[in-house]
Protein backbone atom coordinates (compact mmCIF):
# COMPACT_ATOMS: atom_id res chain seq x y z
CA UNK A 1 0.00 0.00 0.00
CA UNK A 2 2.61 2.37 0.96
CA UNK A 3 4.56 1.46 -2.20
CA UNK A 4 1.52 2.32 -4.27
CA UNK A 5 0.90 6.00 -2.53
CA UNK A 6 4.90 6.66 -3.26
CA UNK A 7 4.29 5.48 -7.02
CA UNK A 8 1.20 8.07 -7.10
CA UNK A 9 3.17 10.89 -5.32
CA UNK A 10 5.94 10.57 -7.75
CA UNK A 11 3.77 10.60 -10.95
CA UNK A 12 1.85 13.69 -9.72
CA UNK A 13 5.08 15.48 -9.36
CA UNK A 14 6.27 14.24 -12.53
CA UNK A 15 3.30 15.21 -14.13
CA UNK A 16 3.12 18.74 -12.76
CA UNK A 17 6.91 19.29 -13.20
CA UNK A 18 6.88 18.64 -16.93
CA UNK A 19 2.91 19.36 -18.40
CA UNK A 20 1.71 18.20 -20.89
CA UNK A 21 2.15 20.39 -24.64
CA UNK A 22 -0.99 22.13 -25.70
CA UNK A 23 -2.46 20.23 -28.94
CA UNK A 24 -2.63 22.82 -31.36
CA UNK A 25 -4.42 22.12 -35.01
CA UNK A 26 -2.97 23.55 -37.62
CA UNK A 27 -4.86 25.62 -40.63
CA UNK A 28 -5.64 23.48 -43.36
CA UNK A 29 -6.27 25.71 -45.94
CA UNK A 30 -3.86 28.76 -46.43
CA UNK A 31 -4.73 29.32 -49.77
CA UNK A 32 -8.54 30.31 -49.91
CA UNK A 33 -8.23 31.61 -45.90
CA UNK A 34 -6.67 34.30 -44.35
CA UNK A 35 -3.99 32.58 -41.93
CA UNK A 36 -2.24 36.01 -40.21
CA UNK A 37 -4.23 38.85 -38.49
CA UNK A 38 -2.22 41.65 -42.06
CA UNK A 39 -4.26 39.36 -44.39
CA UNK A 40 -7.50 39.28 -42.63
CA UNK A 41 -7.44 42.92 -41.50
CA UNK A 42 -7.05 43.69 -45.23
CA UNK A 43 -9.69 41.24 -46.27
CA UNK A 44 -12.35 43.14 -44.08
CA UNK A 45 -11.21 46.54 -45.18
CA UNK A 46 -11.82 45.10 -48.70
CA UNK A 47 -15.07 43.66 -48.54
CA UNK A 48 -16.13 47.07 -46.10
CA UNK A 49 -14.82 49.13 -49.08
CA UNK A 50 -16.41 46.73 -51.82
CA UNK A 51 -19.89 46.21 -50.27
CA UNK A 52 -19.80 48.74 -47.48
CA UNK A 53 -23.26 49.85 -49.36
CA UNK A 54 -24.86 46.51 -49.84
CA UNK A 55 -24.27 44.89 -46.38
CA UNK A 56 -25.86 48.07 -44.81
CA UNK A 57 -28.91 48.21 -47.25
CA UNK A 58 -29.45 44.76 -46.10
CA UNK A 59 -28.43 45.13 -42.59
CA UNK A 60 -31.15 48.21 -42.17
CA UNK A 61 -34.04 46.30 -44.32
CA UNK A 62 -33.69 43.29 -42.07
CA UNK A 63 -33.79 45.68 -38.80
CA UNK A 64 -30.64 44.66 -37.61
CA UNK A 65 -28.27 46.75 -35.44
CA UNK A 66 -25.15 46.41 -33.33
CA UNK A 67 -27.08 45.47 -30.59
CA UNK A 68 -29.18 41.87 -32.48
CA UNK A 69 -27.72 38.81 -31.30
CA UNK A 70 -28.38 35.68 -33.41
CA UNK A 71 -28.58 32.48 -31.54
CA UNK A 72 -27.82 30.57 -34.75
CA UNK A 73 -26.27 31.97 -38.36
CA UNK A 74 -25.63 30.18 -41.66
CA UNK A 75 -22.05 31.21 -43.27
CA UNK A 76 -20.42 30.27 -46.08
CA UNK A 77 -17.22 28.50 -45.80
CA UNK A 78 -16.08 28.91 -49.66
CA UNK A 79 -12.66 30.61 -50.72
CA UNK A 80 -12.65 34.52 -49.14
CA UNK A 81 -12.32 35.84 -52.69
CA UNK A 82 -15.74 34.71 -53.73
CA UNK A 83 -17.84 34.71 -50.68
CA UNK A 84 -16.33 37.35 -48.34
CA UNK A 85 -18.89 39.61 -47.42
CA UNK A 86 -21.47 36.83 -46.88
CA UNK A 87 -18.66 36.04 -43.68
CA UNK A 88 -19.40 39.35 -41.90
CA UNK A 89 -23.31 39.12 -42.61
CA UNK A 90 -23.60 36.21 -41.27
CA UNK A 91 -21.17 36.70 -38.17
CA UNK A 92 -20.87 40.14 -37.08
CA UNK A 93 -23.74 39.49 -34.55
CA UNK A 94 -22.71 36.44 -33.13
CA UNK A 95 -21.91 38.17 -29.54
CA UNK A 96 -21.75 34.89 -27.64
CA UNK A 97 -18.00 33.69 -26.17
CA UNK A 98 -18.16 30.25 -26.64
CA UNK A 99 -19.40 29.14 -30.75
CA UNK A 100 -20.74 25.72 -31.59
CA UNK A 101 -19.43 25.12 -35.26
CA UNK A 102 -21.05 22.29 -37.14
CA UNK A 103 -18.75 21.79 -39.78
CA UNK A 104 -19.31 19.73 -43.25
CA UNK A 105 -17.47 16.51 -43.45
CA UNK A 106 -16.33 16.17 -46.58
CA UNK A 107 -15.34 13.01 -48.36
CA UNK A 108 -15.81 11.12 -45.20
CA UNK A 109 -16.89 7.48 -44.76
CA UNK A 110 -17.95 7.42 -41.77
CA UNK A 111 -21.89 7.74 -40.88
CA UNK A 112 -24.58 7.89 -38.47
CA UNK A 113 -21.69 9.53 -35.48
CA UNK A 114 -20.99 13.69 -34.84
CA UNK A 115 -17.09 14.04 -34.44
CA UNK A 116 -15.71 15.73 -32.22
CA UNK A 117 -11.54 16.65 -31.68
CA UNK A 118 -9.29 16.67 -29.07
CA UNK A 119 -7.59 19.60 -29.50
CA UNK A 120 -6.56 22.34 -27.12
CA UNK A 121 -6.43 25.20 -29.73
CA UNK A 122 -6.84 25.82 -33.66
CA UNK A 123 -4.42 28.24 -35.53
CA UNK A 124 -6.06 31.03 -36.77
CA UNK A 125 -5.29 34.22 -38.20
CA UNK A 126 -5.45 36.71 -35.07
CA UNK A 127 -3.56 33.73 -33.21
CA UNK A 128 -4.44 30.35 -31.59
CA UNK A 129 -8.31 30.20 -31.06
CA UNK A 130 -9.01 27.87 -27.68
CA UNK A 131 -11.10 25.07 -27.57
CA UNK A 132 -14.12 26.15 -25.21
CA UNK A 133 -13.78 23.27 -21.85
CA UNK A 134 -17.42 22.91 -22.42
CA UNK A 135 -16.76 20.31 -25.22
CA UNK A 136 -15.70 17.58 -22.52
CA UNK A 137 -19.11 18.48 -20.96
CA UNK A 138 -21.05 18.11 -24.25
CA UNK A 139 -19.16 14.59 -25.05
CA UNK A 140 -19.52 13.53 -21.24
CA UNK A 141 -23.42 13.87 -21.50
CA UNK A 142 -23.54 12.11 -24.99
CA UNK A 143 -24.35 8.26 -25.89
CA UNK A 144 -20.81 7.02 -27.01
CA UNK A 145 -23.55 5.46 -29.63
CA UNK A 146 -23.73 9.22 -30.79
CA UNK A 147 -20.28 10.32 -31.31
CA UNK A 148 -16.24 9.47 -32.14
CA UNK A 149 -13.00 11.78 -31.23
CA UNK A 150 -10.90 12.13 -34.15
CA UNK A 151 -8.12 14.30 -34.35
CA UNK A 152 -7.01 13.59 -38.08
CA UNK A 153 -10.44 13.89 -39.88
CA UNK A 154 -10.85 17.65 -38.25
CA UNK A 155 -7.20 18.44 -39.16
CA UNK A 156 -7.96 17.37 -42.91
CA UNK A 157 -11.30 19.23 -43.07
CA UNK A 158 -11.62 23.17 -44.07
CA UNK A 159 -15.24 23.78 -43.18
CA UNK A 160 -14.83 25.06 -39.82
CA UNK A 161 -11.91 26.97 -40.21
CA UNK A 162 -13.13 29.15 -43.04
CA UNK A 163 -15.09 31.47 -40.32
CA UNK A 164 -12.81 31.08 -37.31
CA UNK A 165 -11.13 34.49 -38.47
CA UNK A 166 -14.03 36.59 -38.91
CA UNK A 167 -15.19 35.08 -35.17
CA UNK A 168 -12.13 36.56 -33.53
CA UNK A 169 -12.28 39.62 -35.86
CA UNK A 170 -15.46 40.28 -33.43
CA UNK A 171 -14.11 38.97 -30.46
CA UNK A 172 -10.44 37.97 -29.78
CA UNK A 173 -11.45 35.86 -26.81
CA UNK A 174 -13.70 33.76 -28.91
CA UNK A 175 -13.91 29.96 -27.90
CA UNK A 176 -14.97 27.37 -30.28
CA UNK A 177 -16.66 24.11 -30.29
CA UNK A 178 -16.13 22.58 -33.84
CA UNK A 179 -18.15 19.32 -34.64
CA UNK A 180 -18.30 18.04 -37.89
CA UNK A 181 -21.72 16.58 -39.37
CA UNK A 182 -21.12 13.28 -41.99
CA UNK A 183 -23.72 11.32 -43.82
CA UNK A 184 -26.89 10.29 -41.92
CA UNK A 185 -30.61 9.73 -42.60
CA UNK A 186 -32.99 12.12 -41.33
CA UNK A 187 -34.27 9.65 -38.35
CA UNK A 188 -30.80 9.63 -37.26
CA UNK A 189 -29.91 13.16 -37.61
CA UNK A 190 -33.41 13.71 -35.42
CA UNK A 191 -32.00 11.21 -32.83
CA UNK A 192 -28.82 12.91 -32.56
CA UNK A 193 -29.71 16.16 -32.90
CA UNK A 194 -32.29 15.82 -29.71
CA UNK A 195 -29.89 14.50 -27.58
CA UNK A 196 -27.30 16.85 -28.01
CA UNK A 197 -29.82 19.71 -27.57
CA UNK A 198 -30.62 18.06 -24.49
CA UNK A 199 -27.18 17.60 -23.23
CA UNK A 200 -26.55 21.92 -24.73
CA UNK A 201 -30.11 22.59 -22.60
CA UNK A 202 -28.56 20.91 -19.42
CA UNK A 203 -24.91 23.02 -19.46
CA UNK A 204 -27.29 26.58 -20.11
CA UNK A 205 -29.23 25.43 -16.95
CA UNK A 206 -25.95 23.76 -14.76
CA UNK A 207 -23.40 27.01 -15.61
CA UNK A 208 -26.44 29.38 -15.39
CA UNK A 209 -25.80 30.35 -19.15
CA UNK A 210 -27.86 32.23 -22.23
CA UNK A 211 -27.97 30.91 -25.69
CA UNK A 212 -27.28 33.88 -27.54
CA UNK A 213 -25.55 35.66 -24.82
CA UNK A 214 -23.18 33.21 -23.35
CA UNK A 215 -23.27 30.23 -26.47
CA UNK A 216 -24.35 30.65 -30.14
CA UNK A 217 -24.34 28.62 -32.73
CA UNK A 218 -22.78 28.59 -36.57
CA UNK A 219 -23.94 26.35 -39.08
CA UNK A 220 -20.89 25.93 -42.23
CA UNK A 221 -22.58 25.41 -45.39
CA UNK A 222 -22.08 25.51 -49.32
CA UNK A 223 -25.21 25.89 -51.11
CA UNK A 224 -25.33 24.24 -54.70
CA UNK A 225 -21.98 23.29 -56.31
CA UNK A 226 -22.87 23.30 -59.53
CA UNK A 227 -21.97 22.75 -63.22
CA UNK A 228 -20.50 20.41 -65.55
CA UNK A 229 -16.62 20.92 -65.49
CA UNK A 230 -14.17 20.36 -62.83
CA UNK A 231 -16.25 18.08 -60.44
CA UNK A 232 -13.79 14.99 -60.14
CA UNK A 233 -15.89 13.72 -63.86
CA UNK A 234 -19.08 14.19 -61.98
CA UNK A 235 -22.27 16.48 -64.01
CA UNK A 236 -23.52 18.56 -61.62
CA UNK A 237 -24.96 20.78 -64.18
CA UNK A 238 -28.83 19.31 -63.52
CA UNK A 239 -30.85 21.75 -65.32
CA UNK A 240 -28.34 23.20 -67.90
CA UNK A 241 -25.00 24.75 -68.10
CA UNK A 242 -25.71 27.99 -69.84
CA UNK A 243 -27.17 30.98 -68.80
CA UNK A 244 -30.50 29.49 -68.60
CA UNK A 245 -29.42 26.11 -66.66
CA UNK A 246 -27.93 29.02 -64.10
CA UNK A 247 -30.87 30.95 -63.87
CA UNK A 248 -32.97 27.65 -63.29
CA UNK A 249 -31.05 26.74 -60.65
CA UNK A 250 -30.79 30.14 -58.80
CA UNK A 251 -34.59 29.98 -58.97
CA UNK A 252 -34.61 26.62 -57.36
CA UNK A 253 -31.64 27.65 -54.50
CA UNK A 254 -34.15 30.37 -53.51
CA UNK A 255 -37.27 28.07 -53.68
CA UNK A 256 -35.56 25.91 -51.42
CA UNK A 257 -34.31 28.71 -48.78
CA UNK A 258 -37.75 30.09 -48.85
CA UNK A 259 -39.45 27.38 -48.47
CA UNK A 260 -37.83 25.36 -45.74
CA UNK A 261 -35.15 27.78 -43.96
CA UNK A 262 -36.93 31.28 -43.28
CA UNK A 263 -38.44 32.64 -41.89
CA UNK A 264 -39.42 30.20 -40.04
CA UNK A 265 -39.35 26.24 -39.71
CA UNK A 266 -40.19 23.43 -38.43
CA UNK A 267 -39.06 19.81 -37.92
CA UNK A 268 -41.24 18.57 -41.00
CA UNK A 269 -40.26 21.41 -43.12
CA UNK A 270 -36.44 20.80 -42.09
CA UNK A 271 -37.28 16.72 -43.17
CA UNK A 272 -38.75 17.97 -46.31
CA UNK A 273 -35.83 20.23 -47.03
CA UNK A 274 -33.29 16.80 -47.11
CA UNK A 275 -35.83 15.00 -49.13
CA UNK A 276 -34.92 17.98 -51.64
CA UNK A 277 -30.97 17.22 -51.17
CA UNK A 278 -30.50 13.39 -51.06
CA UNK A 279 -31.97 10.17 -51.74
CA UNK A 280 -32.47 7.23 -49.20
CA UNK A 281 -29.12 6.36 -48.87
CA UNK A 282 -27.47 9.60 -48.52
CA UNK A 283 -26.72 10.42 -52.10
CA UNK A 284 -27.01 13.98 -53.68
CA UNK A 285 -30.56 14.89 -55.66
CA UNK A 286 -29.66 17.99 -55.36
CA UNK A 287 -25.71 19.05 -55.10
CA UNK A 288 -25.76 21.24 -51.40
CA UNK A 289 -22.96 20.91 -50.00
CA UNK A 290 -24.25 21.47 -46.27
CA UNK A 291 -26.75 18.54 -46.88
CA UNK A 292 -26.38 17.07 -43.22
CA UNK A 293 -24.61 20.15 -41.05
CA UNK A 294 -27.67 22.32 -42.12
CA UNK A 295 -30.51 19.93 -41.00
CA UNK A 296 -28.16 19.22 -37.98
CA UNK A 297 -28.23 22.34 -36.72
CA UNK A 298 -31.25 23.33 -37.60
CA UNK A 299 -32.56 20.57 -35.84
CA UNK A 300 -30.43 20.58 -33.02
CA UNK A 301 -31.42 24.53 -32.42
CA UNK A 302 -35.51 23.62 -32.76
CA UNK A 303 -35.10 20.86 -29.92
CA UNK A 304 -33.24 23.28 -27.83
CA UNK A 305 -35.66 26.02 -28.45
CA UNK A 306 -38.43 23.65 -26.89
CA UNK A 307 -36.41 23.11 -24.28
CA UNK A 308 -35.41 26.57 -23.00
CA UNK A 309 -38.96 27.71 -23.91
CA UNK A 310 -37.38 30.65 -25.63
CA UNK A 311 -39.19 32.77 -28.31
CA UNK A 312 -39.17 30.80 -31.82
CA UNK A 313 -36.20 31.46 -33.88
CA UNK A 314 -36.92 33.60 -36.78
CA UNK A 315 -34.70 33.04 -39.70
CA UNK A 316 -33.57 36.24 -41.59
CA UNK A 317 -32.64 35.90 -45.11
CA UNK A 318 -29.69 38.17 -45.26
CA UNK A 319 -28.06 37.79 -48.62
CA UNK A 320 -27.58 34.89 -51.61
CA UNK A 321 -24.65 35.19 -54.10
CA UNK A 322 -22.30 32.56 -55.85
CA UNK A 323 -18.80 32.36 -57.22
CA UNK A 324 -19.65 34.26 -60.48
CA UNK A 325 -22.57 36.51 -59.58
CA UNK A 326 -20.18 39.06 -58.13
CA UNK A 327 -16.84 40.14 -58.67
CA UNK A 328 -13.89 38.66 -56.38
CA UNK A 329 -12.14 40.29 -53.99
CA UNK A 330 -8.80 41.18 -54.95
CA UNK A 331 -6.43 38.95 -52.67
CA UNK A 332 -3.55 37.40 -55.00
CA UNK A 333 -1.30 40.62 -53.22
CA UNK A 334 -1.98 38.80 -49.75
CA UNK A 335 -0.62 35.56 -50.95
CA UNK A 336 -4.61 34.32 -51.07
CA UNK A 337 -6.26 32.92 -53.48
CA UNK A 338 -9.02 30.49 -55.54
CA UNK A 339 -8.99 26.85 -54.40
CA UNK A 340 -11.12 26.35 -57.58
CA UNK A 341 -12.38 27.93 -60.70
CA UNK A 342 -15.14 30.34 -60.94
CA UNK A 343 -17.24 30.37 -64.24
CA UNK A 344 -20.63 29.53 -66.12
CA UNK A 345 -19.40 25.27 -66.05
CA UNK A 346 -17.99 25.34 -62.58
CA UNK A 347 -19.63 27.30 -59.45
CA UNK A 348 -20.86 27.56 -56.19
CA UNK A 349 -23.43 28.74 -54.45
CA UNK A 350 -23.78 30.72 -51.16
CA UNK A 351 -26.44 31.82 -48.40
CA UNK A 352 -26.19 33.95 -45.48
CA UNK A 353 -29.20 33.43 -42.57
CA UNK A 354 -29.07 34.98 -39.36
CA UNK A 355 -31.66 33.40 -36.94
CA UNK A 356 -32.79 35.30 -33.61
Amino acid sequence: MKTSILVLLLLSIFSNAFPQPIKIRNQRDTVGFASNCIQMDSVMNRIWREKFSQINYIRKEKKISAETIFRVAICPHDDYTYAGYLYPLSLENIKAGTVIIFGVAHKIKIRDKIIFENFDQWKSAYGNIKISPLREKIIQGLSKNFYLTDDSIHAREHSVEAMVPFLQYYNRKVEIIPILVPNMPADTLQILAKNLAGVIHSILVSQNLKWGEDIAMVISNDAVHYGDQDWGGKNFALLGSDSSGYKKALAYEHKLIHDYLVPEFTISKIISFISELVDKNSGYKWTWCGRNSVPFGLLTSLYLQEKTQTPKLNGLFLDYSTSIMNKPIKVDDLKIGATAPANIHHWVGYVAIGYK
